[in-house]
């Protein structure tokens, strides 16, 4: 799967270099890392709830998940401090430019009615954020042994400095926006 890295290298930064026109090699943008993040609400009520999108998260990134915990005491969500309230992971190198391609290309299109991802989520720095309200579009998922549908934000850090060459760096990489 290092297929992705290598187009990177071959296809998109010389493709980033000209468009940009860039003096170095090194203000070509790319990819810093992929997180991704899972709320998890009722995991007060229901320990195995947090077992269970950790095993989820493991299986679709390859990576083992850290749980979060609450840093503060909220008495309206019946929340106490330190009690597990999340999951994410961070992804770098090879399983993220892995996690990219399979996302792009295999994850996406299994959405309904797909249409793109919204090529306005951008925050002002280069970084890209997406929200998935499934987790079944992962193929590595098995719909029979999911307890629960849960959603997932998903944010692509890169080091561009401005949203135009964020999108034009993700496009490059396969990113299907909507038009």
């Amino acid at each position: 799967m290092a297929r992705l890295k290598e187009y990177y290298n071959n296809d998109v930064a010389p493709a980033l270099m000209k468009k940009f026109s860039y003096k170095s090699v090194m203000q070509i943008p790319k990819i810093d890392k992929v997180v991704i993040n899972v709320g998890c609400g009722e995991a007060r009520d229901n320990p195995k709830a947090i077992d269970a999108i950790v095993g989820d998260i493991a299986k679709i990134t390859g990576q083992k998940a850290v749980v979060c915990l609450a840093k503060k005491s909220v008495a309206n969500f019946k929340l106490r401090e330190g009690m597990p309230n999340g999951v994410k992971v961070t992804l770098r190198g090879e399983r993220m430019y892995e996690f990219i391609d399979r996302l792009f290309n295999l994850a996406l299109p299994r959405v309904r009615d797909f249409r793109g991802i919204n090529p306005n989520s951008f925050d002002g720095r280069g970084n890209y954020s997406l929200g998935v309200r499934e987790q079944l579009i992962f193929p590595e998922i098995e719909y029979d042994k999911v307890d629960k549908v849960r959603g997932m934000d998903i944010c692509i850090v890169t080091t561009a400095a401005t949203d135009e060459e964020a999108r034009e760096l993700l496009s490059l990489m396969g990113a299907p926006f909507a038009r």
